[in-house]
């Protein structure tokens, strides 16, 4: 198997704050997450769906988005960078948001993740920059909403992940399914 990306930053943050600072490296814990992420655990961390449901699997362990989506934004003339909207990690290279559900993501020598959905993007958004919800959300050609933000994922296998680690891309058995919002 041979890499079809590379991450370019990884971060975490130890609480509920939008951004997440950049790290030299990061340990993905099996069925939980980021080490010391505050959205790491096996039920859902975000806070607005521990409100409607704190028992719900967390779906979105480790939160990945595509550095093009940066450069994209930066320039549209928005300040944005690694950690900025809140992403774990930061991949080139890679289509994340045209990868079928179930797709697993081998992220340097050992870490592995399985894609379960898109980052539905939130008006969290608009306060990091006004506009950058608008920004991050797209139609497609019959009307319906693309969402741009990254994708979510759980971890399959733990490990180290550090920048400058090749991404590897493992597509699930056919039929593939199209990725929905977690």
């Amino acid at each position: 198997m041979t890499a079809a990306g590379v991450v370019v930053a990884v971060s975490a943050g130890s609480r509920h704050d939008f951004s997440k600072p950049t790290r030299s490296g990061v340990r993905l814990i099996t069925g939980l997450g980021v080490e010391g992420d505050a959205h790491a655990g096996t039920t859902v961390q975000h806070r607005s769906r521990i409100r409607r449901d704190p028992n719900q699997p967390n779906l979105r362990q480790v939160h990945l988005i595509q550095a093009e989506l940066h450069d994209e934004l930066t320039a549209a003339g928005f300040a944005v960078g690694a950690g900025d909207l809140g992403e774990n990690v930061t991949t080139r290279g890679i289509d994340l948001l045209g990868l079928p559900t179930a797709t697993l993501l081998r992220l340097g020598a050992e870490a592995v993740v399985e894609v379960t959905g898109l980052r539905n993007p939130c008006m969290q958004l608009d306060r990091l920059e006004p506009g950058l919800l608008t920004a991050v959300l797209d139609r497609d050609a019959d009307g319906g909403l693309v969402r741009r933000a990254g994708v979510m994922a759980v971890v399959v296998t733990g490990g180290e992940v550090r920048p400058g680690d090749d991404v590897r891309i493992e597509l699930p058995p056919r039929p593939h399914r199209v990725l929905q919002p977690v």
